[in-house]
């Protein structure tokens, strides 16, 4: 999918309030790893997660979206009655139904020719969400878009803390829900709109996206027990296998070469999941910043807020292009690029 024109008209990001470190993780689970002799900090040395961000009371996926919405649209300049389509695209949700798109758009008082609805995709949906967005905006049928994420890990930490600290908690247990300790919070937005609507913003050229949908076991969220099971060793192997496939279609079609991309933002899981991801395409470190030391992993959310950060630093100037790279369970994967 490329596109010709769709600009990012606005974008913003919301950091959690509250940080729960490893360290505390560690103290509560003091007693299951000694019992079961865990005597290394697998979080911190392992996955590189110092510390998570969480959010303050009770806070529902849809608020934290609504917050990164006015934000993004504010950043827009343009008001909410002039959105065409509305895209969810977080993992956490307020319920099984209305739509987590339903309650954002009302909250944002959204016009009711707006279109609206969630995309699923594990970590990988909101980039599916500007894809969505940028074909209709393409096609000439809308000329804004609102794509949002919030993500919400308060209550899995609880319910996951909670199981592991039982005296029965076995060796495999611990090791399959550890994934769920690295997960963090926030939300993101981005405004989409026709170019000439938005002239001189940066411009969404387009993506690709492959698959290896027979690796689906290899994470699992659960509804009802507020819990992921993964096996993180297979998701990195099967992974990078995937994204090497979607390189090359990515290269193909966008003319990639990676020592002519100025700034990679990729999926932040872990210090392993990145280190693997840079060697494997002898991407520059220079060109990628992290958050998962700071942040965890906050799922579809972590693309967008690390492109907000890039800009809020002042790292993207007239003209850097910018590469997007996903992976969500399942497996699939996208790569995108935007010239700033």
């Amino acid at each position: 999918m490329l596109f010709q024109h769709v600009a990012i008209a606005g974008l913003a990001h919301i950091d959690a309030p509250r940080r729960l470190t490893s360290d505390e993780i560690n103290a509560r689970l003091k007693p299951t790893l000694d019992r079961l002799g865990i005597k290394y900090n697998v979080l911190e040395e392992v996955a590189g997660v110092r510390e998570r961000r969480l959010w303050d009371g009770e806070v529902r996926a849809s608020d934290a979206a609504t917050l990164a919405g006015v934000k993004a649209l504010a950043d827009a300049g343009i008001d909410a009655d002039r959105v065409g389509l509305l895209v969810s695209t977080s993992v956490s949700r307020d319920y099984l139904e209305p739509s987590t798109a339903s309650i954002v758009s009302g909250n944002l008082r959204l016009p009711n020719t707006c279109q609206n609805f969630d995309v699923a995709n594990a970590c990988l949906a909101f980039l599916n969400g500007m894809d969505i967005a940028s074909r209709m905006i393409e096609r000439g049928e809308i000329d804004y878009a609102l794509v949002v994420n919030g993500e919400t890990a308060d209550l899995a930490y609880e319910k996951t803390l909670e199981r592991l600290s039982r005296d029965d908690v076995t060796e495999e247990q611990f090791r399959d829900e550890m994934a769920t300790l690295t997960l963090g919070s926030g939300a993101a937005a981005m405004v989409l709109a026709r170019t000439e609507l938005a002239p001189g913003a940066p411009r969404y050229r387009g993506s690709v996206t492959r698959s290896a949908t027979e690796w689906n076991q290899l994470c699992r969220g659960d509804l009802h027990h507020d819990r992921m099971v993964a096996d993180g060793r297979m998701l990195m192997i099967e992974g990078l296998k995937l994204a090497k496939t979607t390189f090359v279609a990515a290269r193909a079609a966008m003319g990639w070469v990676v020592e002519e991309l100025d700034e990679f933002v990729i999926h932040q899981v872990s210090k392993a999941h990145t280190q693997a991801f840079l060697k494997a395409f002898g991407i520059d470190p220079k060109k990628v910043m992290t958050i998962f030391g700071e942040h965890g992993n906050i799922g579809p959310a972590s693309v967008p807020i690390v492109l907000s950060k890039l800009r809020e630093g002042g790292r993207l100037k007239k003209g850097t292009r910018v590469a997007l790279l996903g992976i969500g369970s399942g497996l699939n994967c996208s790569m995108a690029e935007v010239v700033w």
